[in-house]
């Protein structure tokens, strides 16, 4: 009994070394890839893509979490390190990234914020590093299975871009003094509605459905339909031990 009991532990101990192995390894196989702006500029290489989704699937494989969508680990801040086409964050990325030049614009970040059976996600970007501007996609999510949940598009959300007066060269100044006083114009209600960014309705028009291929307190891994990855590190949010007691459902609306 106590030499099963040692060996079942052994293995146990093997296992977990492994996989925190095989997250460093991912870590690095990202940053010898350019890092996120890399992947959305389009400078990843084929040999770099391909070494990174080689070490995602060695992860996926120790996943620690088997009923990920009902976890307390999936809420929380998220930061995108890698995405496939037709994620919200590669849909966020572009709408921001591919009408900007490279020369002139640089993301600054780009995280999803999940709570309650919502997401929001936060795409930034940087011009002159000057200027800042966000685009903001809301999500409703809702469990359809131990590992696969649906996401519906619920709105978008583009902020109005934040000056720093300081490092705005001064020929631009002056256009920016006659922006303001003619916002200052205009009538309350719609100078209100600028000042709020414009919104754009979705209303569930867009949806996906994708799996949850692996989750831990530190790593999101989602699959879409096409099998497409998105890899997510966590930047805040409650890391609660499944041991005490905390781990009910996130998300109740499935049953198994």
């Amino acid at each position: 009994m106590a030499q099963t009991f040692q060996g079942g532990a052994a293995a146990s101990y093997a296992r977990e070394m492994e996989r925190l192995s095989a997250k460093e390894s991912l870590l690095l196989a990202f940053k010898d890839a350019g890092g996120f702006e890399a992947l959305v500029s389009g400078k990843t290489t084929e040999m770099q893509r391909i070494d990174v989704n080689e070490r995602i699937v060695g992860l996926e494989r120790l996943n620690p979490t088997p009923r990920p969508t009902t976890s307390p680990f999936l809420e929380g801040r998220w930061n995108f390190e890698w995405f496939g086409d037709s994620s919200p964050g590669a849909f966020a990325a572009r709408v921001l990234f591919e009408r900007s030049p490279t020369a002139v614009a640089h993301f600054t970040g780009l995280d999803v914020s999940i709570k309650d059976g919502y997401s929001k996600l936060s795409s930034n970007l940087k011009f002159l590093n000057t200027i800042q501007s966000k685009f903001l996609l809301t999500t409703q999510l809702s469990v359809e299975g131990p590992i696969r949940m649906k996401e519906e598009y619920i709105e978008g959300l583009i902020e109005i871009p934040r000056i720093n007066e300081e490092s705005l060269p001064e020929q631009l100044k002056g256009l920016l003094g006659q922006t303001a006083g003619a916002l200052q114009q205009l009538p309350s209600p719609i100078r209100d509605a600028v000042s709020e960014g414009l919104k754009v309705p979705l209303g569930g028009a867009f949806q996906r459905l994708f799996m949850i291929s692996y989750l831990d307190e530190e790593i999101l891994i989602i699959r879409d339909a096409a099998g497409a990855p998105d890899v997510l590190t966590r930047l805040e949010g409650p890391q609660p031990n499944p041991g005490d007691g905390t781990a009910d459902a996130v998300i109740s609306e499935y049953e198994s």
